[in-house]
């Protein structure tokens, strides 16, 4: 990457806690870790929830605010560092340790929740009045409530939580490890160069680039694809046991009540998703031909469009500057809402986001808060595409969701990972439509066009394979330990179904499970379905703006608050009025990938 004049390319960690390496990190460590363990014997004697001992809770769920929200500044900070230097073994040591005090945060909050398991709702309700603190967290209390149906006996609760920390976490610590180790050899002006996973791309506009690059890439993923399989038979079996034990209904009772979701609701979106998505074959049929194939493969879904001239391609799908990205996406921003694009440039200018392509980072992108800071940092690579862009729009859109939060309860900006995904995805779509308002000519819309209904086959067709995939896996899995191969048929299957078999025959990926970070995240079980409810969520939030008015900008700004202290299915009625369990939102939503499909094909 070239340097950039105007932002930098690596993020400012220094003034948050001093680094890992010094011996002021281990006694704010040390001090955390005593402050945690008290608050965790404390919780062994709550008092039984009533008036009498109100002002003893609230100071309790105050001190319960406090901790968490300094965990969360620790372990944003601490996965900031590991991140950034993938094969540092000091950091991954200190993720470790980091790890350990899980348990003593489960103790605390399963206690919490299994004093609030009998209590009676007009009681819960009495109590909390009594008491303005509680009052102020009562959707908190609430929450708790719901969630100890999830919760285990209390001695068996602590032992699971105590056992995780060397069995389904330390599976996904092996992942990181493994993956983040991991180089593949990729052809460069006739050299042989060893890449990270983050640094191989399949955009190039050459095939045999695109082709290479994929082979070379599945060849290094091979390689490690057995230990894979256990880390995932060991993950899904330590939370099938789990589930077992506490009656639930299947594997998706869990992931559902994460995420604060109804199963109707779920459903509805992937029914409709299921009904709709063959019209994306025409946009791949549409491609193919532009690209001089008969059908598209795996490695082609990603494809720039080739042109005749540089002004008829897009400018953004060639060389990107990270420069010049920041600007669009400031700007961009800017002209939705003024607080958003101000955010956006504070974000850049203050250097919280880590983009710089080099070696020894993990893979993929994240954003991570430090709620006692009031700031977040954001993880990537950028490689001078307009994905690259996409991505930095997308994780800005997480640190805004954060941002509006900000002065709210720490324990009411807590929100579930489908609601986090719209602020994101939203983020992209504002971007996506300025690029496409701003095309000087037919070849960059279609460019750009390009781009968007990539992404849409992504959210509707790549992530819908891995739901179907970790459903059927987890099924068979309670019947005892999948194969490595047998874990690539299951792929290999969901993806046929969710991509309508419209790829080339040989064109398939079946060890993409192993590639998938997602599938190995262990404190987020199904954390695939998410991206597609908040890619729809943001659709359909995209398209009501369009006829909303001036005063969305500040709806919208309300959903993103109600996320934190109300169910998926009333953060989005009380403020936008749409029922998710029926199919109208969700049609709403495809609409707009419909009206770009049309659009794609007369630019044909």
């Amino acid at each position: 990457m070239e340097a950039t004049a105007k932002y930098g390319l690596n993020w400012e960690l220094d003034s948050l806690y001093p680094h890992p390496q010094q011996p002021e990190f281990q006694t704010a460590f040390d001090q955390f870790q005593q402050d945690l363990a008290k608050l965790a014997a404390d919780s062994e004697t709550l008092p039984a929830f009533s008036k009498k001992s109100a002002a003893e809770w609230s100071e309790f769920i105050d001190r319960v605010a406090d901790l968490n929200a300094r965990m969360d500044d620790l372990d944003a900070f601490i996965g900031c560092h590991a991140a950034a230097d993938a094969e540092n073994k000091l950091f991954q040591r200190i993720e470790g340790q980091f790890s350990a005090l899980g348990p003593m945060r489960q103790q605390v909050l399963t206690n919490v929740e299994l004093a609030l398991k009998d209590v009676s709702e007009s009681e819960l309700a009495d109590v909390a009045r009594s008491d303005e603190r509680l009052s102020s967290v009562r959707f908190f209390l609430d929450e708790s409530q719901r969630n100890a149906a999830f919760r285990l006996p209390k001695d068996q609760e602590t032992l699971a939580a105590e056992l995780a920390v060397d069995a389904i976490h330390a599976w996904g610590r092996l992942y990181d490890r493994l993956s983040g180790e991991l180089r593949i050899a990729v052809m460069e002006k006739g050299e042989v160069v060893r890449k990270s996973p983050g640094q191989v791309t399949f955009d190039s506009a050459e095939r045999s680039v695109r082709q290479n690059n994929f082979y070379a890439a599945a060849r290094a993923w091979s390689t490690i694809a057995e230990t894979c399989a256990a880390a995932l038979n060991h993950i899904s079996g330590f939370r099938l046991t789990k589930y077992r034990r506490l009656g639930l209904t299947d594997h998706l009772d869990a992931p559902l009540r994460r995420n604060r979701l109804q199963r109707e609701t779920l459903q509805a979106m992937w029914n409709t998703v299921a009904a709709r998505r063959p019209v994306l074959l025409k946009y791949f049929a549409a491609k193919a031909r532009l690209l001089g194939l008969e059908k598209l493969s795996w490695y082609d879904l990603l494809a720039p469009l080739p042109s005749n001239s540089a002004t008829q391609s897009d400018p953004a799908a060639s060389k990107l500057t990270y420069d010049a990205a920041c600007d669009l996406v400031i700007r961009t921003f800017g002209e939705f809402s003024g607080e958003l694009g101000d955010f956006a440039r504070s974000a850049i200018e203050n250097r919280w986001i880590e983009v710089e392509n080099r070696p020894g980072k993990r893979q993929g992108g994240f954003c991570t808060g430090l709620p006692t800071k009031k700031q977040s940092r954001i993880f990537m690579t950028f490689t001078n595409t307009a994905d690259s862009m996409s991505t930095l729009a997308h994780e800005l859109g997480h640190a805004y969701h954060s941002h509006v939060l900000r002065d709210q309860p720490f324990l009411l900006q807590d929100y579930p990972s489908n609601l986090a995904e719209t602020a994101s995805t939203f983020a992209e779509a504002v971007l996506g439509e300025r690029r496409l308002a701003d095309a000087a000519n037919p070849g960059q819309q279609r460019a750009i066009l390009d781009h968007m209904l990539s992404d849409a086959a992504v959210y509707l067709m790549n992530i819908h394979a891995r739901f179907i995939f970790e459903d059927k896996f987890h099924t068979e899995r309670r019947s005892g330990e999948l194969s490595a191969q047998r874990f690539s048929e299951l792929m290999l299957a969901a993806q046929r179904e969710a991509y309508c078999d419209g790829l080339d025959p040989d064109g398939w990926y079946p060890d993409f499970w192993v590639s998938k970070l997602h599938f190995y995240i262990t404190g987020n079980p199904f954390y695939n379905f998410p991206y597609t409810f908040g890619y729809l969520l943001s659709q359909g939030v995209y398209a009501h703006a369009r006829t909303a008015g001036p005063d969305f900008p500040e709806q919208y700004r309300e959903l993103l608050i109600a996320t934190g202290c109300r169910t998926t299915e009333d953060a989005v009625a009380s403020t936008l009025g749409y029922d998710l369990t029926q199919p109208e939102f969700w049609n709403k939503s495809l609409d707009l990938v419909d009206e770009r499909i049309e659009q794609f094909l007369a630019l044909c």
